[in-house]
């Protein structure tokens, strides 16, 4: 059984010794850097919830492709059971970390890719699918975090990828040989890859023919010669910097996004899952989508549930819990993050085995909660910003608590309710700071608006799933029109 731990997690990432440009400087140690340790963390609590006594029953399943009890996190969905637990699961690590745990992009690719080898090989004849099962059952028994990459910079967004004046605007293969494929290009906002052990590569957009050298699919070690990483600013990134943890905001965990360039990488013809299939690249594209777009409805609805209990605490500090307006933004808060959780578990419980066997979302629910999660986790920071007050954006700093001189005056009249540390006053309102404004925003505010694609591309989806003529033919049956 090949479950880590999370300091086994740590360990191997150690020992993978990534290297990257981190503010403007060439960096190595990263697992003790501080504006990348945070990230790290939170990918560790993935692995230790599998052994924590509460935990574990939903983080554990066997696979059917190596027989063991694995993460599911590297779980191919075998019941629309399993998609329903998969979003339990991201909810329980959003309570946890209050961040980005950045582990389900890969869990999502790999679903997707699962699949859609399957109808490649179906139409084509060609042995994707039994490489891809043989590579990911590797996967699950080392227990690796994967980074799916599919997001490319896009150069002249009017023009396709053939038409670029750069053709590496959208990543692609430049050679063919015999032991494999020379791949360039880069993928952009990868989410947690410096804490991933592989890359596995999918095409952004559904190709032509014609586009068959940006059809690609495969995967990568994050070792590998060519790739290079440079890492993502986030807003007050510098505070993690800094001495005194109590400006973070959230002291122990945190969020990463990379742009990840492919310089001439080399990838081995037993780790190529799509080579100019422009017919399939769509599916693959749309089944991530929609994976991605559940997986939404798991973990933004983890992070607003401490979003909603800070603001509750914040409220209760200043003397004003049992206002009705602030019970009554509150109430709302829930309703807005139960919401999204009913979507995200309304498109597993409706989801559908694909012709290989692993689970689907229903399509349609999937877009749904996304593009809901691109309005409500904005609503929910707003109410939260309105109760927390003015001081989320005027507080002084930590260090001036400690001061002397400031101190005393900070103590005096930043103090609420009788019985509230100052001191725990102030990790309140910069937990909510983080999360509207801060580094947490990032991924709570911003991915809900551009994760797993903005919100015309839900709108695209919707129009496509949501069956307008199949609704008009009910409506002429039930009125007896010709």
């Amino acid at each position: 059984m090949a479950l880590k731990t999370g300091d086994e997690y740590i360990q191997s990432l150690k020992e993978l010794d990534l290297k990257a440009h981190v503010m403007g400087q060439a960096a190595g140690g990263l697992t003790s850097h501080a504006l990348v340790e945070p990230s790290m963390r939170a990918v560790a609590q993935t692995y230790d919830c599998a052994h924590d006594p509460q935990s574990k029953d939903l983080f554990r399943v066997i696979s059917p492709l190596c027989n063991e009890e694995v993460n599911r996190f590297t779980h191919l969905h075998q019941s629309a059971q399993d998609l329903v637990n998969k979003v339990r699961m991201q909810r329980h690590c959003g309570n946890l970390t209050g961040c980005c745990f950045q582990r389900c992009v890969g869990m999502d690719a790999a679903n997707a890719v699962y699949s859609s080898t399957f109808d490649i090989d179906a139409a084509t004849g060609s042995a994707y699918h039994q490489r891809f099962k043989e590579y990911w059952a590797w996967v699950q028994k080392n227990d690796l975090v994967v980074d799916g990459a599919m997001t490319d910079p896009k150069g002249d967004r009017g023009k396709r990828p053939k038409d670029q004046t750069d053709p590496d605007m959208y990543l692609r293969i430049k050679e063919r040989r015999q032991d494999g494929v020379i791949i360039s290009g880069a993928k952009l906002h990868q989410t947690g890859m410096l804490n991933s052990h592989e890359i596995l590569i999918m095409p952004t957009i559904s190709l032509r023919p014609g586009e068959e050298a940006w059809a690609v699919c495969c995967a990568v070690p994050t070792t590998a010669p060519g790739v290079r990483y440079i890492y993502g600013r986030q807003t007050s990134d510098t505070r993690k910097l800094e001495s005194c943890r109590l400006d973070v905001g959230n002291p122990k965990f945190g969020g990463q996004e990379v742009l990840t360039v492919f310089e001439d990488v080399l990838v081995p013809w037993e780790r190529v899952f799509m080579a100019g299939e422009t017919a399939f690249s769509g599916t693959l594209v749309e089944r991530f989508a929609s994976y991605h777009r559940q997986s939404y409805g798991g973990c933004k609805v983890g992070v607003g549930d401490l979003l909603i209990g800070a603001a509750a605490l914040a409220a209760q500090m200043n003397g004003v819990a049992a206002a009705s307006h602030i019970r009554e933004k509150l109430v709302e808060m829930i309703h807005l993050n139960e919401t999204l959780y009913s979507c995200g578990l309304a498109c597993s419980a409706m989801g559908q085995p694909t012709a290989s066997g692993n689970y689907l979302v229903d399509m349609l629910l999937a877009n749904v909660c996304k593009l809901n999660v691109t309005r409500f986790p904005y609503e929910l920071a707003r109410l939260a910003t309105d109760i927390g007050g003015g001081l989320l954006g005027t507080m002084p700093a930590a260090a001036d608590l400690e001061d002397p001189v400031a101190g005393p005056y900070i103590r005096k009249y930043l103090k609420a309710a009788d019985g509230v540390a100052v001191e725990d006053r102030f990790k309140v309102l910069r937990f909510i700071e983080n999360l509207v404004a801060g580094a947490g925003s990032v991924a709570y505010l911003i991915e809900s608006m551009h994760g797993a694609g903005p919100p015309t591309a839900q709108r695209i989806m919707i129009g496509r799933q949501g069956d307008l003529e199949g609704k008009m033919q009910k409506v002429k049956s039930l009125l007896d029109l010709a």
